[in-house]
C-alpha cells in the first residue's frame, strides 16, 4: 500500500513538473506581447487546458489606466481566446480577441474601476489541449 501512494506521488509530481515546464516556455514566448512601456502585474496567470475547457481569472481594473492583456497557448499565437466579462449577474462581454482573429494580446483602456472576470478557452480548431498563459500588464 505504501509503495502504491508513493508511486502515485511519485507520477504526480512529474506530471506537476512536467506541465511547468510546458507552461514555462509558452510564458517565456508570451512575456514578449508585454511591452517595454507596460509593467508586468507580477502574476502568470496559468491553466492546463483539455478540450472545451476554460479557466477564470478575477481581476479588479482601476479606471484610468490601460491594461495589456496577452494571452498565449501553444507554439505559435492566436491558439488562445480570451474574454473580458463585467461581475454582473448576467455577466456582460466587455471585450474578446475571437472578434479580432484571436489577437495575442490586446490593450484595454480603463475608464473607470470594475471588477472583471477573464476567461480563457483554447481555439478547438488550432488545439486540443494545452497550457494557457495569460500576463497582465499596466502602461507606464
Amino acid at each position: 500500500m505504501k509503495r502504491t501512494l508513493l508511486a502515485l506521488l511519485l507520477v504526480s509530481a512529474a506530471a506537476s513538473a512536467g506541465a511547468q515546464g510546458i507552461c514555462q516556455g509558452i510564458a517565456a514566448r508570451c512575456e514578449q506581447h508585454i511591452a517595454a512601456n507596460y509593467i508586468p502585474d507580477g502574476q502568470f496567470y496559468r491553466a492546463l487546458l483539455q478540450g472545451d475547457e476554460v479557466a477564470e481569472f478575477g481581476l479588479t481594473l482601476f479606471g484610468g489606466t490601460t491594461y495589456r492583456v496577452a494571452a498565449c497557448s501553444g507554439d505559435t499565437d492566436g491558439n488562445l481566446i480570451f474574454s473580458v466579462y463585467d461581475t454582473a449577474k448576467e455577466r456582460n462581454l466587455l471585450f474578446t480577441n475571437k472578434d479580432h482573429r484571436n489577437a495575442p494580446y490586446w490593450d484595454l483602456a480603463i475608464a473607470s474601476t470594475l471588477d472583471v472576470v477573464v476567461e480563457a478557452t483554447l481555439d478547438p480548431s488550432k488545439a486540443g489541449s494545452g497550457c494557457a498563459v495569460m500576463l497582465i500588464g499596466f502602461k507606464r
